[in-house]
């Protein structure tokens, strides 16, 4: 029999790790990267400050930030074996396989995947980054029989996604929403896909597995592919009018609305407010007011009826929506935005390894003995 130990479904409240890269205070709504306040950063840093904030826990001086930028830039390039692959799959495939499948190719292009040094880890680890939105960007432009847009090395990370996607330079209001966006979905906590890498890379298996195996949980829709089913329901909805009656069903057949409440935050998600401020600006530029209204409404009667509050999800759908981001490439956003924290968190574990192996309590029958084939 096996020792009784205290059973905790779905790991919730067990300390796995001990961490310096981020903190989620679920009881009073604060995130912490290395030290400083989500409230603290956004607006304040860009995404490259954050990706070396994660990576060496200190903000980039200048010259520290300049060099992140130029490294960053340098490793765009995909290998032709990666582009080949991205323009013979399927033009329907989601694009949350193509990234998990771009990703686990890029390991068998790379001859320094099985270095196990930290100085090669870390250069993989940045090119990850900088590549996992190449993929997405040249995947959306062969679907849509468009010719690449190659990167622009003179460009920021969210600046170039974009102009990759759209083959044309976004506004600065554009680009520093898309920077915004990237800092909010930087890094997030023990949350389950960086937990899957943790788990990969504890077995000292390479980055790119550890990397495909986040990607592979970030696509489920109870934790990154939520984003995408907010717009949905918002779509399904259709206008404001239709919001009471449609929360109201929802409450009474106990349905779940995409996009309210939270796995740890019992108060309000700190990295809402900014998307939500972001989606009202978005929204009244662009003059399509009614998807910012109807999720407005929604919070509020959730958080009237059930005490419940809005999270990041609710109001990024929104955001990326009104940028004319087609909806599955919502979910890859959140992918590609939080390689910085999935490699930091990948390096930290290496640091200091020690196998990942929780136990499990076994409730299935004893003492059952083998009846002969011919008489079962």
């Amino acid at each position: 029999m096996s020792n009784p130990t205290a059973v905790s479904k779905g790991l919730e409240g067990i300390v796995a790790a001990k961490t310096r890269l981020s903190d989620v205070r679920g009881d009073v709504g604060q995130l912490i990267y290395c030290g400083y306040d989500i409230n603290e950063l956004a607006g304040k840093v860009s995404y490259e400050e954050v990706v070396h904030l994660l990576h060496h826990g200190s903000l980039p001086t200048q010259k520290e930030l300049a060099e992140m930028k130029a490294t960053l830039a340098g490793f765009r390039e995909l290998p032709k074996g990666i582009i080949d692959i991205i323009q013979k799959l399927p033009k329907d495939t989601p694009p949350m396989h193509v990234i998990r499948t771009g990703v686990s190719a890029l390991g068998c292009f790379d001859t320094a995947a099985e270095d196990d040094s930290m100085h090669a880890q870390r250069r993989k680890a940045l090119r990850l980054i900088a590549q996992i939105p190449v993929i997405t960007a040249y995947f959306h432009r062969y679907r849509q029989n468009l010719p690449l847009v190659h990167p622009d090395a003179s460009l920021g990370e969210a600046a170039n996604f974009l102009y990759m996607m759209d083959g044309e330079k976004p506004s600065a209001e554009k680009e520093s929403t898309m920077d915004m966006c990237y800092v909010l979905h930087a890094d997030h906590g023990m949350n389950a896909s960086t937990f899957s890498a943790r788990v990969t890379i504890a077995t000292l298996s390479d980055i790119y597995s550890a990397i495909t195996s986040a990607i592979g949980t970030l696509k489920g829709p109870l934790h990154g592919g939520a984003n995408e089913g907010v717009i949905k329901m918002l779509q399904e909805i259709g206008s404001l009018e239709n919001v009471d009656p449609f929360v109201e069903d929802c409450l009474a057949q106990k349905k779940k609305i995409m996009g309210i409440g939270h796995r740890v935050y019992k108060v309000l998600d700190p990295r809402a407010p900014h998307l939500k401020r972001m989606a009202q600006i978005l929204s009244s530029k662009l003059g399509e007011p009614k998807w910012i209204q109807m999720s407005e409404r929604i919070a509020a009667l959730m958080l009237e009826r059930k005490s419940l509050h809005a999270n990041v999800d609710f109001y990024s759908a929104t955001v990326y929506y009104s940028l004319n981001i087609p909806t599955d490439l919502f979910t890859p956003i959140f992918a590609i935005a939080r390689t910085s924290g999935w490699t930091a968190h990948i390096l930290e574990q290496l640091a200091d390894n020690r196998l990942i192996r929780p136990q499990s309590e076994y409730t299935g029958p004893v003492g059952l003995t083998v009846v002969p084939l011919d008489q079962r």
